[in-house]
């Protein structure tokens, strides 16, 4: 009996011994044996470089005509004649309508007749001083000329004259700029009166479009920079624009108001909406592609390849145009990173390049 149990004691320690064996001898297996065993990711590359970036600098706004009047009545009365309708083109300077002018001619000629008769009293007056207008000097002679200007009347019915004359001009109502007409918002034998709108004249060969801008963006535009517009509903090909102006004013909301000049205006209307994409070139800018860009725990991150592993980069981000990313620290020019199969990627994971 003792003998039986003195054996079943002996085979629990040759047991107990084998099994720290083997786990000892794995436990020294080094970690590059676990690393063979795991398959390498394949992944698509790309080098960093430093060159020039294109920031985009992306607002929305509306086409507005760069010429565009809106003509008012200068004087209240009926209005006689109106040639024009909406749509029609004009050019500078045509008579588009007419006011009643009778009053305006009553006046003119009531001036006229003023004018005359101050011009009489003048001449007779001048007769009382025939030495000094004949024999003065030219400065004494001046000074009687203008004080019987004067006494006479003759230097009110002038400018009463004058008057009556722009007031008949302004019965007259011409084109001040060559465009279409938009907006009339009177008609013929209508009662106007002095202030009114009439009617707008839009100049539609010179279009503009008026964007906002943010702030901090503002002090990459500067005139004569190029952009690309995209109407809404339009082709997917922009337009050239340029900026043309910028408004020394933020407004309440932070934004800064640009207007850019539109190159190609066929098929646009004043009014509509459109997006601008304004390039504002950085120089000398580490650039990585927006794919090789991933975030953990919040933070920006970049992974490179050193000896077929993975390499966990944090970087610092610049600015972003929808292709390329600006990294202001972390990695340098020349390196390789990862553009694919990046996002659960660990560091110092095996990894494969795909050759293209």
């Amino acid at each position: 009996m003792r003998k039986s149990n003195l054996f079943l004691v002996l085979g629990f320690i040759s047991i107990f011994f084998s099994c720290e064996e083997e786990k000892g001898a794995s436990q020294d297996q080094p970690l590059e044996s676990f690393r063979a065993e795991v398959a390498a990711t394949p992944v698509r590359t790309a080098t960093v470089q430093k060159k020039t970036f294109d920031y985009l600098i992306n607002a929305s706004g509306k086409i507005e005509a760069v010429d565009q009047i809106m003509v008012v009545a200068e004087r209240s009365g009926y209005l006689d004649e109106l040639s024009v309708k909406e749509g029609d083109y004009v050019e500078k300077g045509k008579t588009l309508a007419q006011m009643d002018q009778t009053e305006s001619q009553i006046k003119l000629e009531k001036a006229r007749i003023a004018l005359k008769n101050a011009m009489i009293t003048y001449q007779s007056e001048a007769f009382n001083f025939p030495t000094i207008l004949n024999d003065s000097t030219d400065l004494r002679k001046q000074e009687i000329e203008e004080y019987l200007m004067v006494k006479s009347g003759q230097y009110a019915a002038e400018i009463e004259l004058k008057e009556a004359e722009i007031d008949l001009e302004k019965t007259i109502i011409n084109a001040p700029t060559s465009g279409r007409i938009a907006d009339l918002k009177t008609k013929r034998g209508s009662m106007v009166n002095a202030g009114d709108e009439l009617f707008e004249i839009i100049n539609t060969n010179q279009l503009e479009l008026k964007v906002k801008v943010l702030e901090s963006d503002i002090n990459l535009i500067s005139v004569g920079q190029k952009a690309e517009i995209f109407p809404v509903g339009g082709a997917a090909e922009g337009i050239t624009g340029t900026v043309k102006s910028i408004n020394p004013k933020v407004d309440e909301n932070g934004l800064v108001q640009v207007g850019i000049l539109i190159g190609e205006t066929k098929g646009l209307l004043p009014g509509m909406n459109a997006r601008a994409i304004i390039r504002a070139p950085q120089n000398n800018s580490i650039v990585v592609p927006k794919e090789a860009l991933v975030y953990r725990s919040q933070r920006p991150v970049v992974f490179t390849i050193e000896k077929d592993e993975s390499k966990w980069n944090y970087v610092e981000v610049g600015k972003d145009n929808g292709k390329e990313v600006e990294i202001l620290s972390g990695i340098e020019p020349g390196m390789t990173v990862i553009t694919s199969n990046n996002l659960q990627l660990a560091h110092q994971a095996p990894v494969q390049i795909i050759k293209d």
